[in-house]
């Protein structure tokens, strides 16, 4: 029998991709995989709902940088960073998924994500982990925040001929880390932004739970 692989999943908002992964999850479409951690950097997002109202609930954690900043004087976004990484990896999960989620990581997290730190200082580091991300852009086109509305109206003005989305390995540089999926979403002129939004988040369900499976298809261990 398959070994069960447990998927750490970290959203902002309302958790409609992460509400993608979670149907997915054990059927043929990520087989013998479940969401073992939904993690949020904001309080109200819907997405924690979602887990803990899920036919088998989720565990969720939330963190938020501000608050963390003003409760430990004299720590920094790294040291933030690193304290993510070592919620999110405590249970050693399989794979990270960035849906949705509006933080930028740096070193702090990342060096512990791929086996360069340890989570806790005097213990080994453990396994690397890989972390990908979802993002609403073709390679190269529109990285960061806002990409679909600055696509949308780059092609309204004729500056651009296609778009689409992608889901990429998570590197220090914003969304140039290799991709796994990319998928052209089609957009229409003078469509309202509204419908092509509609059909990119159709899109978006889907490839997300495929660059899951093809991930744990390639760490799998024979």
């Amino acid at each position: 029998m398959a070994t069960e692989r447990k998927i750490a999943v970290l959203i902002s908002g309302s958790g409609s991709n992460l509400q993608a992964l979670l149907d997915a999850q054990n059927t043929p479409s990520l087989p013998n995989a479940r969401i073992s951690l939904v993690f949020s950097n904001r309080k109200a997002a819907y997405g924690l709902t979602r887990a803990a109202e899920a036919k088998s609930p989720i565990p969720t954690s939330y963190l938020a940088l501000q608050p963390y900043l003003k409760a430990n004087a004299g720590k920094t976004r790294v040291d933030y960073d690193a304290e993510v990484a070592r919620v999110v990896l405590q249970d050693n999960p399989d794979l990270v998924i960035l849906a949705g989620f509006m933080h930028i990581f740096g070193e702090g997290f990342l060096e512990r994500a791929d086996g360069l730190k340890p989570l806790v200082d005097g213990e080994e580091p453990r396994r690397p982990v890989p972390v990908i991300n979802l993002h609403p852009a073709l390679p190269g086109a529109f990285d960061g925040a806002h990409a679909i509305e600055r696509a949308y109206e780059a092609f309204q003005r004729g500056e651009i001929e296609r778009t689409g989305i992608m889901v990429h390995r998570v590197v220090k540089d914003v969304d140039r880390g290799e991709p796994i999926i990319v998928r052209e979403v089609p957009i229409v002129k003078d469509e309202p932004i509204e419908v092509f939004e509609g059909r990119l988040h159709k899109a978006e369900h889907e490839i997300i739970v495929q660059a899951a499976a093809k991930i744990l298809e390639e760490t799998q261990v024979r």
